[in-house]
């Protein structure tokens, strides 16, 4: 049960503040917490048996990590139309999304919720990277790309997750 909360940083990322919390035992403590939007995620799988990923720069990773087309839900944006909108705009693709799962990427501090969607019968259209957004595609066999994600090359939580549920 949150008795206060005392807000440190309005972002458009999402809100971090500190909380006043009586735990389940009845402890009464003081949490930081990041209140986020939540987010979509979305793994392209082609009908040849490729995926696509990116290569897209983070800099609070310390470099380039290999992940699924995601972000952030704007403004109420339903998750659904997220992953469709983030899969066109990062990846240059469009097709039929169905939800595999949802994911709490940090409940040790944030409150985030991200979609992860599966997208198949997919077709190109024109992407739109944002100007702070360092991405390049590839397209890689599953079985490779489910590799990378058992011996440690990806390391994303949303793009380990989604690779590992349609492994076959």
């Amino acid at each position: 049960m949150i008795r206060r909360r005392t807000e440190l940083h309005r972002s458009p990322v999402g809100d971090v503040g500190v909380e006043d919390v009586v735990l389940p035992n009845g402890i009464t403590t003081s949490l930081l917490v990041l209140r986020h939007p939540g987010a979509a995620a979305v793994l392209p799988l082609h009908t040849d048996g490729t995926v696509t990923l990116l290569h897209q720069h983070r800099h609070a990773a310390g470099g380039t990590l290999i992940e699924i087309p995601a972000g952030k839900l704007d403004d109420q944006e339903d998750p659904l139309e997220c992953a469709r909108r983030e899969l066109a705009e990062e990846a240059g693709l469009e097709g039929e999304l169905r939800l595999l799962t949802r994911i709490h990427p940090a409940p040790a501090f944030a409150d985030e919720v991200i979609s992860i969607y599966l997208a198949e019968h997919l077709r190109p259209v024109p992407s739109a990277h944002e100007a702070d957004e360092v991405i390049t595609v590839m397209r890689v066999p599953l079985a490779e790309a489910i590799q990378w994600a058992r011996n440690g090359r990806i390391t994303d939580a949303k793009t380990l997750v989604a690779l590992l549920l349609i492994a076959r």
